[in-house]
């Protein structure tokens, strides 16, 4: 007999992982939430009873497979320390998309003539198409992770990642912690005590629920003293919101209305199997050997239902399995956490939370989560790559910096537009950041990988990697011209920006040239690096 077979469904332990699994779902979801809502003023309704019960059905689904295939996995081997894998909202991702394509597609909607509940709708329908296009690609992709990795640098996987966790993940939650500091950088500092310094909670209860109800007993209780200034919002009344995430084809009608945003959509879905895959392998270092096919199967198909059932953020395997294993967690914390977060968007308390808890308490879990993929990328790569992964972070801070600077609440559209057509000396500054920030996430790739070959003594092959930026420069793909980071024809552009693409284009043609002409040399041995 097994000695799986003997032992309880559940341990004690798995309370901890289940609440830092909760959390860290929760935390995304309120950012979601908040940036849709707070910055680009999405209708809550719409938010909360149409995108949050899908998009939760999708983690109830993966949760309840990564359940049973835990259970598998325990029975098979016999071992009674077996952890399931852990299954949430991406996190990049799902910021990603609401800052980067839910969000501006919601304003130009509007802008087109669109009354605000028409453009809601089509909004939501191009988010749920983005995560059926994705949930497709990751199921193909499934049977071919070891080919994606093999094709594409471990640098400019993690590296294109890595800048999306932070300046989006990082960067601008830590800027919604400063907006209420007492609150929120208390629990950024618990959170970096019990995670990164691995300093010991009393009672030994998980860190982020530490950090999580310190921050919201000073929120509470200094809020209504009036030491948290504006930062303090009364809480709201409790609100039922029941909403059963039935199958629709809506998605059907969103799908045209995703071609702009596949150099966003597609690399989000790349980035997700070839994590799931590091995720995977991560894992069997620490002791539970999982099929990698079969993890990035039950991801991808989780985030199709999801996206079909009304959902228009993508499911993803934690990297933090290690992290649960060692708090104690088993096989019972990922069933717990998918069925509260599952009902939780099906009977609105899920809603609710995000509603009451202030984004301040919920973000430090974010910076954390951005802290530790930035990290990765640089634990998981080689030293002498480095470089490269630095690199890439660029074109991320690029697309940050747009963002910021396309926000009418710091630059007044009509200044904006005489910034951006300044070409006295060239190319105006703040084109040159839009256009470098568009399509961010495959420069991010692109610049990484021909880095990498070039310290791997490859220039020819740079060359042709150099070149494929040219290329994809030429149709917007990457470093479009147009501030929403459309696609096109480059015949079909006006003068001006047609000269900003046949630049850029000619800048990745003399540089894959360069390349060319090295790669002729006699002797691809590296040079030696340089001392300081």
């Amino acid at each position: 007999m097994n000695v799986s077979s003997k032992r309880s469904f559940f341990v004690a332990s798995d309370f901890n992982g289940f609440l830092g699994l909760l959390v860290d779902n929760l935390s995304v979801m309120a950012f979601l939430a908040t940036a849709l809502i707070g910055i680009f003023g999405f209708p809550a309704d719409l938010v909360y009873t149409r995108m949050f019960p899908g998009t939760a059905l999708g983690v109830l689904l993966g949760n309840l497979a990564y359940t049973a295939m835990a259970r598998r996995l325990a029975q098979r081997s016999g071992r009674e320390d077996t952890t399931a894998m852990p299954l949430g909202v991406d996190a990049p991702t799902s910021i990603g998309m609401a800052l980067l394509v839910l969000g501006p597609a919601f304003l130009s909607y509007k802008q087109s003539g669109m009354d605000e509940h028409a453009a809601a709708v089509a909004t939501w329908q191009l988010g749920m198409a983005s995560l059926v296009v994705m949930g497709v690609l990751k199921t193909v992709l499934s049977f071919f992770g070891a080919m994606v990795q093999r094709h594409v640098p471990r640098a400019g996987l993690l590296g294109s990642i890595a800048g999306i966790a932070l300046v989006l993940m990082g960067f601008l939650p830590l800027v919604e912690i400063m907006k209420v500091p007492i609150v929120g950088f208390a629990g950024l500092g618990v959170v970096l005590y019990a995670l990164v310094a691995r300093g010991r909670m009393p009672w030994n209860l998980p860190g982020v629920l530490v950090a999580f109800v310190i921050g919201l007993v000073l929120y509470e209780v200094l809020g209504p003293l009036g030491w948290l200034g504006h930062g303090y919002h009364a809480v709201s009344a409790w609100r039922w919101r029941f909403a059963i995430p039935w199958p629709t084809l809506q998605w059907v009608h969103g799908l045209p209305l995703t071609v702009p945003y596949l150099p966003l959509i597609l690399p989000f879905g790349l980035l997700m199997v070839v994590g799931g895959i590091n995720v995977t392998e991560s894992a069997r270092a620490a002791g539970d050997d999982y099929n990698t096919r079969d993890i990035l199967l039950v991801e991808a198909l989780a985030t199709l239902i999801a996206g079909c059932c009304g959902g228009v953020a993508q499911t993803t395997p934690y990297i933090g399995q290690p992290a649960y294993r060692a708090m104690g967690a088993r096989i019972g914390y990922t069933l717990i956490a998918g069925i509260v977060i599952g009902l939780g968007g099906v009977f609105g308390y899920l809603s609710n939370l995000v509603e009451l808890l202030p984004l301040a308490v919920l973000a430090p879990i974010l910076v954390f989560v951005a802290i530790g993929i930035t990290t990765q990328a640089f634990e998981a790569t080689p030293t002498r790559y480095a470089a490269a992964v630095v690199f890439s972070f660029f074109p991320a801070i690029a697309r940050m910096v747009a963002i910021k600077l396309g926000d009418p609440t710091y630059v007044a559209p009509d200044h904006f537009t005489t910034l951006y057509n300044d070409a006295s000396q060239g190319i105006s500054e703040l084109a040159v950041i839009n256009v470098l920030g568009n399509g961010f996430i495959i420069t991010s790739m692109i610049w990484a990988s021909f880095v990498v070959a070039m310290i791997d003594a490859k220039p020819g092959r740079a060359a042709w990697i150099v070149l494929l930026g040219g290329v994809l420069t030429l149709f917007g793909v990457i470093h479009s011209v147009t501030p929403a980071g459309n696609l096109y024809l480059p015949w079909q552009l006006d003068t001006a920006s047609r000269s900003i693409v046949l630049q850029f284009s000619a800048a990745y043609a003399v540089l894959a040239l360069v390349l060319g002409v090295f790669s002729l040399q006699r002797g691809s041995a590296p040079a030696a690096p340089i001392q300081h």
